[in-house]
């Protein structure tokens, strides 16, 4: 069996081949690398230069525009993963919501939202791709998911800024480290999918079989990995896969994730398609704004268990899910 995560062409994403390919990443991995997806480099060229100047700010310019409980979109380096402090900082962009929350930019740095709005868009559009190619490989019609998001969908874009860390760690196992730090401690997205561009660095790693693999930074790719919603949407079918970010001594490493996220009014449980005698329910309904609201109440301060789809299964497979994460 492969130690690598797959890497899939989807320029004909539509095509029988890209679907199967798509299934079996989700079903092996939770994980995989796209080529072919059509993001210009020009864009992300653009992207990336915005990115570093917003970094390289003094701290106390990019503490302008901090995030705060009341606005999400902004500058933040406080983070917790697993109520652990992560060794990074982040700005987070999304459109203003029915709240009208707007979006913070940075004064100094003038050419910053149409970098971050152009890409922001693009992703947007690829997401709804692979959203179709998994709406059809879970047995509905290609826009079958569709109804989850509209105008009102939550996603958002985040750049990740990680330093050099002079005390990293790397616990082999599923443990917070207990001397010095991740990038980001171990998690699963708790969204639809995501897409990440890398750097050059390395730094991400998937949890599989037992054993932490690298994701390996590619160029032409991006990578795709499916969250807690496609898991519950497909019955365990899909399995959102757990990962981590490593830090580095000597070299800093930057990357941005766009979460496709559906409205807060979304509720979400196994699809009727992947539901049947011999494979029952295994989750009750879950509302997206509640759990998206006490999933973020964590990363701000330790305020107890990290929410997590598990304490929404049905009582006879709790304990079998445990089980098959040990």
């Amino acid at each position: 069996m492969s130690g690598s995560v797959p890497v899939i062409d989807i320029a004909a994403l539509e095509k029988a081949d890209s679907l199967r390919a798509i299934d079996a990443a989700c079903r092996d991995w939770g994980f995989f690398q796209v080529t072919g997806h059509g993001i210009p480099d020009q864009v992300i060229a653009d992207l990336s230069g915005a990115m570093r100047a917003f970094f390289g700010q003094a701290q106390s310019a990019k503490r302008e525009i901090l995030r705060t409980a009341e606005n999400p979109w902004g500058y933040f380096d406080q983070e917790l993963t697993k109520n652990t402090r992560d060794w990074k900082e982040v700005y987070d962009f999304g459109p203003a919501d029915g709240e009208m929350i707007e979006p913070q930019w940075p004064e100094a740095l003038p050419d910053f939202e149409a970098a971050i709005r152009r890409y922001y868009v693009h992703c947007e559009r690829l997401a709804y791709r692979l959203l179709s190619a998994l709406s059809t490989n879970l047995g509905l019609s290609p826009a079958g998911l569709e109804t989850c998001f509209g105008s009102s969908h939550t996603s958002f874009l985040r750049l990740n800024h990680y330093p050099a860390c002079p005390t990293p760690a790397s616990p082999a196992g599923l443990d917070t480290a207990a001397d010095g730090y991740l990038g980001v401690n171990q998690h699963t997205d708790a969204g639809v999918l995501t897409l990440l561009l890398q750097d050059d660095q390395p730094g991400l790693q998937v949890f599989r079989h037992g054993v932490w693999h690298l994701v390996e930074p590619r160029r032409d790719a991006l990578v795709v990995n499916i969250g807690d919603i496609v898991q519950v949407w497909s019955n365990d079918r899909y399995r959102a896969a757990l990962h981590r970010v490593i830090t580095n001594p000597v070299a800093s490493r930057f990357s941005v994730p766009f979460f496709l996220n559906p409205s807060y009014e979304t509720n979400y449980a196994p699809l009727p398609t992947m539901v049947d005698e011999e494979h029952p329910a295994r989750y009750r309904s879950i509302n997206w704004g509640e759990f998206r609201s006490r999933r973020a109440a964590g990363d701000y301060a330790d305020y107890g268990e990290e929410v997590q789809i598990t304490q929404y299964y049905i009582k006879e497979f709790d304990e079998r899910w445990h089980s098959s994460r040990r």
